[in-house]
């Protein structure tokens, strides 16, 4: 899971399973669109949100490497 900050007043923080995001908008603000249809405006940007998926994934990855070995 990656955490990210609703677009709000007081920018709360939630943790987002990857595995649901079909697509990530910048429409000007950054919306990420889960496989249910739903839309959440968040704070970071596209890449920042790209990013934290990108590094979530490796460390899976990663830790399923070491407990192959």
């Amino acid at each position: 899971m990656i955490e990210l900050h609703k677009l709000s007043h007081d920018r709360d923080p939630f943790q987002l399973n990857c595995d649901l995001i079909e697509r990530v908008d910048a429409t000007p603000d950054c919306h990420v669109t889960l496989t249910t249809g739903q839309r959440i405006a968040v704070c970071e940007s596209v890449d920042e949100v790209i990013g934290k998926i990108r590094a979530w994934r490796v460390d899976i990855l990663a830790q399923a490497l070491r407990l192959a070995r």
